[in-house]
C-alpha cells in the first residue's frame, strides 16, 4: 500500500511552466470575474446587505471553476506532459472557462433565488418560460466542453503513458479520473436534451427544473467510482 501511495504522489510536472502560469492567471481572472458586488463598491449598509446576498451564487460557481483548476493542475503535476495536443487542449480550456463564467453565475444565481423565494436575488431577469431551457442548454454546453477537455487531458495521459514510462499505477490514476470527467460529459448531454424535450410552460411546474436537478445524481455517480477506485487501490 505504501508503495502504491508513494508512486501516485509522484509530482513529474514539478516545475511551473509558462502555459501552467498562464493557465493559472486565466482561472484567477475567470474568479475575479464573478465577484459579488459587481463593478461598484456599496455604498451604504443596505447595498452591502443586497450585494452579501451574492454570496452563494458566488461561493457555488466558484467551487464548480476550483474544481476544473484542481483538476488541470493535478494533471499538470502528475504527468506533466508539453506535447502540441495537451498545450492545445489546456489552452481550449482557458477559451471555454471565460465564455462559461457567465452563464454559470446565471444558473445558480436563478437556482438560489427560485429555493429562497427571491430573497436572493439573481443579477438578471427571465423574461418568458422559454428563456429557462436556454439558460439550462447553455450551462451544459459550457460545463460538458470543460469536463470534455479536461477528459481528454486524461486520457491521453493513460494512452501514452506506458510509451513515457508511467507506472501501472499512475496510468491506473489517470483512467480513473478520465471516467469521472466522461461522467459529467455524459450528464451535460442529458441536462442539454431535457432543456430541449421538457416543454418550457407554466403547467410544466418543478419539472422544468429537471435539467439542473440531474446534477445531484452526477454527484452521487461519482462518489460511487471515487469509492471503488480507493478500495481497489488501498487493497
Amino acid at each position: 500500500m505504501n508503495g502504491i501511495r508513494s508512486a501516485l504522489s509522484i509530482e513529474r510536472g514539478d516545475k511551473v511552466t509558462r502555459l501552467e502560469a498562464f493557465v493559472d492567471a486565466a482561472f484567477a481572472f475567470a474568479v475575479t470575474l464573478l465577484v459579488i458586488s459587481g463593478d461598484q463598491i456599496p455604498a451604504s449598509i443596505a447595498m452591502l446587505k443586497e450585494a452579501m446576498k451574492q454570496i452563494p451564487t458566488y461561493a457555488a460557481s466558484f467551487a464548480i471553476i476550483m474544481q476544473f483548476w484542481m483538476n488541470h493542475a493535478d494533471w499538470s503535476r502528475r504527468f506533466g506532459m508539453e506535447d502540441a495536443a495537451s498545450e492545445r487542449l489546456s489552452l481550449l480550456l482557458v477559451f471555454m472557462l471565460l465564455i462559461f463564467v457567465y452563464p454559470l453565475k446565471m444558473v445558480f444565481g436563478s437556482f438560489f433565488s427560485l429555493v429562497s423565494g427571491g430573497f436572493l436575488p439573481a443579477q438578471f431577469s427571465i423574461s418568458a418560460w422559454a428563456d429557462v431551457p436556454v439558460l439550462f442548454q447553455t450551462f451544459a454546453i459550457g460545463f460538458g466542453s470543460m469536463a470534455l477537455i479536461t477528459c481528454l487531458l486524461f486520457q491521453r495521459a493513460s494512452t501514452l503513458g506506458p510509451g513515457l514510462g508511467f507506472s501501472a499505477e499512475e496510468i491506473g490514476y489517470a483512467k480513473y479520473k478520465r471516467l469521472l470527467w466522461a461522467m459529467v460529459v455524459v450528464f451535460s448531454v442529458i441536462s442539454f436534451l431535457l432543456a430541449a424535450f421538457i416543454p418550457a410552460k407554466p403547467e410544466t411546474g418543478i419539472w422544468i427544473g429537471m435539467p439542473g436537478f440531474i446534477f445531484f445524481g452526477l454527484n452521487l455517480v461519482q462518489l460511487a467510482l471515487r469509492r471503488r477506485y480507493y478500495r481497489t487501490v488501498l487493497a
